[in-house]
């Protein structure tokens, strides 16, 4: 996310929109599994929307903070993993892949409501509404991204035959540096730049 004018007034209100953003993301998660049969992340009070249940220090606040304090043009954070035990699904490949993405799904869903209030706002809503809809649009491209562990490399991980998941989850402890090096090459930039802007050029009508 580029803010042009990096006071504080913007900073805030693009923090507040990733809290809100990253808090529904994760409660979605947890409320799919609940549905599914797993309330382990139910049991834990995960199917929320009170941030501070997702909250993950360093991912929800520091690096978000120092993004945008330093006008950075990206924002990297994450909330607390939501947990999840397959075993208690009736059907454990399909079901965690329906929890996986019922994440990025729930910030495809706040940027539609986003493209729709700003279609007919004003002033602090327009811009609250817009950051929502640009923030909401790079988190579900983002975490679709096919390395372990966003969800898309869990998705993946369900899907591929056992022999190339295999193959797949010996990265997943790498995965982290994979996306620091992602980042800092640009390289970022250029495979989630191509669907971000179509996305959300859609959502904004034009």
């Amino acid at each position: 996310m580029d803010l042009a004018d990096s006071n504080v007034p913007a900073i805030i209100i693009a923090f507040l929109v990733l809290l809100f953003s990253l808090t529904v993301h994760e409660a979605a998660h947890a409320w799919t599994a609940s549905r599914l049969g797993d309330d382990t992340a139910r049991r834990l009070g995960r199917v929320s929307f009170n941030p501070i249940v997702h909250i993950d220090p360093v991912g929800t606040l520091l690096l978000p903070l120092v993004a945008l304090a330093s006008g950075s043009g990206f924002i990297f954070g994450w909330a607390k993993p939501t947990p999840v035990n397959v075993r208690n699904f009736q059907h454990p490949r399909r079901d965690n892949v329906l929890v996986t993405v019922a994440g990025p799904l729930s910030n495809l869903a706040v940027a539609i409501a986003a493209a729709i209030v700003l279609h007919n706002a004003h002033g602090i809503t327009a811009i609250i509404a817009l950051e929502a809809l640009s923030l909401n649009v790079l988190l579900a491209i983002f975490n679709m991204l096919p390395i372990p562990p966003l969800d898309g490399g869990q998705v993946m991980l369900a899907l591929l035959p056992i022999n190339l998941a295999m193959r797949l989850r010996a990265v997943q402890p790498y995965g982290f540096l994979i996306l620091l090096a992602l980042i800092a090459t640009g390289m970022l930039n250029y495979l989630i730049g191509p669907p971000y802007y179509l996305l959300l050029k859609w959502l904004n009508g034009q």
